[in-house]
C-alpha cells in the first residue's frame, strides 16, 4: 500500500506531465520535476525511464477520458444534448486531448470510445436534435475542431473566462448541429 503523500507526488508529476508535453512533446524530465515541484531524482524514483512516464500518462487520460464520458450520461435526453455535456467535461481536459492530438496520448485514445460517441450523434439523427445531412465522422470532427478552438481561444484571451469560453462553445456548437428550420 502506498502512502497518500507519495499518491499525491506520483499524482503532481503525471499531472506536471501532462500540461508541459501538450505544450512542447520534447519537454525534459527536468522540466517536468521542477513544475512537478519535485528533484528530478524523486521523479525517477516514480518513473526510472521515459517510457514509464509516458505510458502512466496514457493510463491517467484513459481514466479521465472515461470518468468524462461518465460525468457527461451520454444515454440521457437527446444526442445534441449529450454531446453538449461531454463538450462541458471534455473542455477541462484541454491539455491532456491537446496531448493526444499530438500522438503524444499514447494509449489513452483506446479508453476514448469512439464507437460510442457515433451512437449518441445517430441517436441525435433519429431523435431530430442532430441535422441529419451531417455525416457521423463530420460531427464527430466538428466537436475536436470546436474543442480546440475553445482552448486555443481561452490561452489567447486572458479576458476570457471560463464560462464564458464554454458559453460559445456549446453555442456554437448547437447551431453547427440543429437541423435547418422547415
Amino acid at each position: 500500500m502506498t502512502s497518500g503523500v507519495k499518491n499525491r507526488t506520483r499524482q503532481a508529476i503525471i499531472d506536471a506531465a501532462i500540461d508541459l508535453l501538450a505544450g512542447n512533446p520534447a519537454c525534459s524530465l527536468g522540466d517536468i520535476a521542477a513544475a512537478a515541484q519535485v528533484g528530478r531524482t524523486t521523479l525517477h524514483r516514480y518513473f526510472a525511464e521515459r517510457a514509464d512516464l509516458l505510458a502512466a500518462v496514457s493510463a491517467e487520460g484513459g481514466e479521465r477520458l472515461v470518468r468524462a464520458a461518465t460525468l457527461a450520461d451520454l444515454e440521457r435526453g437527446t444526442g445534441a444534448e449529450a454531446l453538449l455535456r461531454l463538450c462541458r467535461e471534455y473542455f477541462d481536459l484541454g491539455s491532456l486531448l491537446s496531448l493526444m492530438f499530438a500522438g503524444q496520448g499514447g494509449e489513452c485514445w483506446e479508453s476514448q470510445d469512439e464507437g460510442g460517441l457515433l451512437r449518441v450523434i445517430e441517436r441525435g439523427r433519429a431523435d431530430g436534435s442532430i441535422d441529419p445531412a451531417l455525416p457521423p465522422d463530420w460531427v464527430l470532427a466538428l466537436l475536436w475542431s470546436q474543442l480546440y478552438a475553445a482552448w486555443e481561444y481561452r490561452a489567447q484571451r486572458q479576458d476570457a473566462s471560463r464560462h464564458h469560453v464554454l458559453d460559445l462553445l456549446t453555442r456554437t456548437l448547437s447551431n453547427a448541429l440543429r437541423p435547418p428550420s422547415s
